[in-house]
Order: structure tokens, then sequence, then C-alpha cells
């Protein structure tokens, strides 16, 4: 072993052992059981380690505990003590916390508990609800990583500037002022640039529901842990996917707003200052009317005011009404609204379970009066390489340098982007050519989008369409061969939103063995799939809308939401 790697690694190991240190005696678990014995870990498994009262608490969504909370009904000390010990245990089994601050949390619920006992009101519409975080926001007293050893000590890789523990990003100021309780931050994979998360601090964080599989990522801290109930909602970011991959693969809903519509002031990202395609940030959790809450209270607190990138749009409530409308409208044998469906982006196949998703929401959609028609745009294929460019700008300079701080590997998911050095970087020429490219790209989708009235019966467009977030329910450990499905979203800046729909069932889902793949990319997607291994897997697709169309996204994946559940 060379110095520069015990350095590294003794560093890594440290901030570990301070992780697992910081979960409390009491909750730690004498014995993990190993993935053959246990693979699901959800519900009954961690139930058994948790006490009716917690059960009851963490297995509320969001607005339930809020409608406790902010009437006195339950106490926010009773309610985040809850939230940590079970986020205690979620992380013991698949290893997705970066950041445990439960003593600061348990003060400021005591804060908030005092404050409602002197004025009989809540702090705001949050008031008592645990939030946790992707370790990409600052937090007072707290270290932000992003899972770079180089990090670890520093601010974003630097010392000395003052700002070490003591800086926030601006949505943290603003869920405390609206009454959130935060507590925990959670894991990403090193550089965030990639469908699975791992780095050299925390190892492999694992899908709860079957550890042989990724939580995904970049957030796939927040969807482990959210997967296992440790948090009734969370915020993670999304560049290519990063949002959405983590909810698919952990039966969540999470949204994937336009760029601007929610601050990310302050918080530590990769490639700063790369603006053709920017990383947004958005919430998860197990519910549409969840993710509404989070964003809705977010927009109250008038974010355009602190953060100059965010577009002065409150929340529209017209928005919903006119879908509302067109769905309680006696229509005369006209559809009530159309849909898109993509089955294939021309790349990668989906794998059974993802085309059986497919179906059964087609087949929804027709039962609840909807017309769905076939969406073929222009090629994603196209349109991911013009994004994928747009990684690349600065030649893996910002990756390899906070990889060089420390010294330590890159992982293979991230070296698949960014190689083991540095490379040529994109001269301004080549940049603008790209956001060139990406304009016009842009400009023929939505031309294709506005074309589709022609194809429908309800003489407007297809509201929104849907397809796959990944080829696959969750990928096989360090087998994320195709992001397409997501990236294609981010180079539009397209609204998007997840919705669970079924899980894998081996003896439904079998593999089709007349199937013969088109290109390499294919190929692999077909050969990792194991019906065997992904069984009880979740499976999700993502509902797609147009830019900065939040809130109609949201009433749709509602509406489909409740019909999946009414009609299957």
């Amino acid at each position: 072993m060379t110095p520069s790697a015990e350095i590294w690694q003794r560093l890594a190991t440290s901030k570990r052992e301070s992780i697992n240190s910081a979960i409390p005696e009491a909750w730690r678990l004498s014995s993990i059981p190993s993935v053959e014995d246990q693979r699901d870990v959800t519900g009954e498994f961690i139930r058994k380690y948790l006490s009716k009262e917690e059960i009851e608490i963490t297995e509320a969504d969001a607005p339930q505990i809020i409608s406790k909370t902010t009437t006195g009904q339950w106490k926010a000390e009773t309610v985040v003590k809850a939230f940590c010990h079970r986020a205690s245990i979620a992380h013991q089994l698949t290893n997705c916390l970066h950041e445990i601050f439960f003593d600061a949390a348990l003060e400021g619920a005591k804060e908030l508990d005092e404050h409602f006992a002197k004025y009989k009101a809540p702090v705001g519409p949050l008031h008592g609800l645990p939030v946790s975080l992707k370790d990409q926001f600052h937090v007072k007293d707290i270290e932000t990583t992003m899972g770079y050893v180089g990090w670890i000590g520093t601010f974003q890789g630097k010392k000395g500037t003052g700002l070490e523990k003591v800086y926030e990003s601006e949505m943290v100021r603003d869920l405390r002022k609206l009454g959130a309780t935060l507590y925990c931050k959670t894991s990403v994979p090193h550089t965030l640039m990639a469908g699975e998360t791992v780095n050299n601090i925390i190892g492999y964080t694992t899908n709860p529901r079957n550890r042989n599989l990724s939580s995904g990522g970049s957030s796939g801290g927040e969807g482990a842990l959210i997967g296992l109930r440790g948090s009734p909602a969370g915020f993670g970011t999304d560049i290519g996917g990063s949002i959405r991959i983590p909810a698919a693969f952990n039966g969540l809903y999470g949204l994937r707003p336009s760029a601007g519509r929610l601050s990310y002031q302050g918080i530590a990202t990769s490639m700063d200052g790369q603006n053709s395609v920017l990383s947004v940030v958005g919430p998860l959790a197990h519910s549409v009317a969840t993710l509404r809450l989070m964003v809705k209270s977010l927009l109250t607190l008038e974010p355009w005011l602190r953060d100059p990138l965010v577009h002065e749009i409150p929340w529209r409530d017209d928005q919903e009404r006119q879908i509302l409308d067109h769905l309680s409208a006696k229509q005369n044998q006209t559809p009530k609204l159309a849909f898109g469906i993509m089955r294939h982006d021309g790349v990668a196949n989906p794998q059974p379970p993802i085309q059986r998703a497919l179906d059964i929401v087609e087949s929804i959609l027709k039962k609840l009066g909807h017309e769905v028609v076939d969406w073929k745009p222009p090629s994603h294929d196209r349109g991911c390489a013009i994004c994928l460019k747009t990684y690349k700008y600065d030649g893996g300079a910002d990756v390899h340098k906070a990889l060089g701080l420390s010294g330590e590997p890159i992982s293979p998911q991230v070296a698949r982007i960014y190689g083991s050095e540095q490379f040529q970087a994109f001269s301004a020429d080549e940049i603008a050519a790209t956001n060139i490219a990406k304009r016009e790209y842009q400009k023929e989708y939505m031309d294709y989008w506005n074309s589709t009235k022609d194809l429908t019966g309800t003489g407007r467009p297809v509201e929104a369409f849907i397809m796959p977030c990944a080829p696959f329910p969750a990928a096989r450990i360090d087998a994320y061969h195709h992001l397409g499905y997501t990236t294609i979203v981010n180079a539009l800046d397209y609204t998007a939103c997840t919705i669970p729909v079924t899980s894998v069932d081996q003896d439904v889902d079998v593999v089709d063995k007349n199937y013969r793949p088109s290109n390499k990319v294919d190929k692999r997607v077909a050969d990792d799939y194991d019906p065997s291994i992904s069984h009880g897997t979740p499976v999700a697709v993502q509902l797609i809308g147009r830019r900065l169309q939040e809130e109609k996204v949201l009433i749709l994946a509602e509406h489909i939401s409740k019909a999946l559940i009414d009609l299957t």
C-alpha cells in the first residue's frame, strides 16, 4: 500500500466510524443479516426494532404528521426521535447516511414544542416535520463531504475559508423557517455523476427492498432512507436522473422540477459553473401529496428574492383546477385527456417488468377515459449525446481535482464518464456549438409535442407523456448501463415525476428468449435481467410535462396514482 493510499483510507475509515458512532448505543444492531438471509429489510423486518408508537409515527405520511404536529396532538420531539431511531436502523442495513445530527434535531424539536405551548400555534406549515437532505446541502455545525474523502474537514475541498460548518444553503434556512426539523444527510456517489451510490467513505448504498440491487443515484441515500421510512420527506438533486432513479428503484414519488423553480443557492455540486444543463433540487416521498406540500410550502417564502436563478412563480392553483375541470367535465364521447407513451428510446429495450408497468399504466388511462398515443419524438439518443457533452466541458478537471485532494481512486461507476485522468477540455467555440445544438434540439422537441394536437381527440396536444425511468427495475451492482431515459429530461429541462406502479414478479416477468438486442448497450441490459434476482423490486415509470409545469405534473401524477391503487 502506498503512503497516499494509507492516508486516504485512514481518513475514510475515521469518517465512517464517526458516522456510525453518532448512532446512540441503544439503537445499534447486535448483528446485521446477510443479503442471502434477508434481502428485503422493509416492512415487518425493520418494524421488529421499533415500538408501536414509533411505527405509527414513522409510517404516517407527511401531511398526516403535520396535521398532528401543527395542532399539538404530537410533540415535535417525539416525532423526530422516532425518525432518528428508524433512520439509525436504515443506515446500518443499507449504508444510507453521511451525517447524523440527532442531538441538534432533538434540541430544535424541543424549541418547536415550547413555541407551540406558548403561542398555541405552529412555527410554520412544516412544524415538527423531520426532513432529510442529500449530502450536498450545507447545514450549520455539520460537514459536507459529497462523498469525497478530500472534502473531509474542509469547505468543499478548501481549508481556512471561514465557512466550514458555518455556512447554510438557502433552502436549509427556508426549511427551518417553515418549521421543519433537520436530522441527517444522506449518501451520494462521489462526484454525484452515477446512477448508483458508492464512495470510498461509506461504501455502497443498497436497495432496502432488495439488497442485491442498487438504491439508485445520485440521491441513493435519500431513496434508501425514505424507502425504509426513516424519513417522511427528503430533498435530492437531479442533473441526469438523480431524483427519479432512486425514487423509482425504491418505490417512491420523486419530483424533478425545471431549473429555477426551487432554490439551488448555496448547495454544493460538481462542475459548478456549467450552466448548459443545470442540476435541480426536488423532493422524494411516499406520496404526491407530500411532494406538493414541500414545494408549495417553500414557494410561500418567495425564494426568488434570495436566489437570482429562481423564477418568480408562486404556486399556481389554476394549473391544478384546469386539469380537475377536464377530469370532471362530461365529455360526450371525447376523451378527457391525452397522454403519450414511449416504450423504447431507440437504445435500450426495457426489461419485462418495465414493459408490464407501461402496459398497466396504459390500461388504467384508457379505463379512466383518456386517450393514449405512441410517443415518437426526435431521437433521444441525439439529445442525450448533447447532454453528455455538457458534463465533460472541463475535461473532468473538477472531478479529478476533488479526487486528487486525497488520492482516492475513482469508482468504476463514475469512471465510465470521466475515465481515470483528466482529458481535453472543450473550447469556447465547442461549448457555444453545444449550446446551439441543445437549443435547436429543444425547439425540435417542442414542435413535435405541439404537433400531437393532430393525433389526439381532445383538440389539444398531449398533456404529458410516460416512459421508463430506466430500462430495469433496479440496477444490479456496477451494472447501470444506460441513463438515457432520465438524462433526456434534463436536456429538455422538462418537469417529471416518478410513479410507482408494481413490483417484479419472477413468475410473470419472465425472460423473453426470442428477443434479439439491437446494439451493445441493449445486449448488456437484456443479459443483466434475472427474474429471480429482481423479484420483489419496485417498478415505476415517470410522467413528464413541459417546462415549469410542476403543479400540472403533480395533479396528473396524483390522478394516475390514485387510479393505480383503486383499479389494480
